[in-house]
């Protein structure tokens, strides 16, 4: 049976709130840190034309249903045709830009910086905890958790029996480094460089950051060639008549 504990109010005090203001003050100085870092580039109207082109292909796919087949259809010759489409892209060409785009410099040298900004700070950080606050209940949560939770919860404490809502000072640690993105958003803003989730979903593809022109308008030449298109206005006021009968029914 888990057992309950009281948790003293100096764990409170000296373990839990020390942690979390360090993590915030941490992400915000490693905001500033790698807005410092950041190389100021022109950007590339090329690479620029090419990605409103992506976002108008999309648009076009979201909203297909909503303009006639005649239309669809000239829209979608205009991105794909295979002589002068948009958003076709010759396989020789593809090749040479992806290739470019892993030997500029620059874009490695960023990538580089991103990632020390987040390696550095996050490694002695979880030194600092994992040496002065190992093996602390830190809290408790105020609702219920099944068992499979006690691993990611309780990480540090080899106890069976204590019930899963209490949460150990190193998960507390890890709850708050993947956990503080709405904040940050909130008072950094949705641009900011404290998502370590992404960034570490990012590591782990193996390739380097940024908008692949080729691979993009490729996916999306593709997504518009396989599209069934179906026009959802010639049916609209029977659609509307069912809708309204349904309404009266009701009430």
């Amino acid at each position: 049976m888990a057992e309950d504990l009281v948790l003293d109010t100096a764990i409170r005090d000296w373990v839990l709130v020390p942690l979390t203001v360090v993590m915030v003050l941490i992400g915000v100085l490693r905001y500033f840190v790698s807005k410092l870092m950041r190389s100021s580039q022109s950007p590339d109207a090329k690479a620029i034309k090419e990605g409103q082109a992506v976002i108008r292909a999309r648009n076009l796919r979201a909203g297909a249903h909503y303009i006639p087949s005649k239309s669809f259809r000239s829209r979608k010759t205009y991105f794909t045709n295979e002589e002068n489409g948009l958003l076709y892209v010759p396989k020789e060409e593809a090749q040479k830009a992806q290739a470019q785009m892993f030997q500029d410099p620059n874009m490695a040298m960023d990538m580089m910086k991103k990632n020390l900004s987040m390696i550095i700070p996050q490694t002695l950080t979880f030194a600092w905890v994992n040496f002065f606050f190992s093996g602390f209940v830190a809290a408790k949560l105020p609702f219920p958790l099944t068992q499979r939770f006690r691993s990611m919860l309780q990480n540090g404490i080899d106890l069976s029996t204590v019930d899963v809502s209490y949460v150990s000072s190193r998960s507390w640690y890890f709850l708050n480094l993947f956990g503080l993105r709405g904040f940050f958003s909130l008072i950094l803003g949705e641009e900011n460089a404290t998502d370590d989730a992404q960034k570490m979903m990012q590591m782990g593809g193996g390739g380097l950051g940024g908008f692949n022109p080729a691979q993009n308008m490729g996916a999306e030449k593709d997504s518009l060639d396989i599209i069934q298109h179906e026009w959802a206005l010639p049916s609209i006021e029977h659609r509307a008549e069912l809708m309204l009968r349904d309404f009266m029914k009701k009430y």
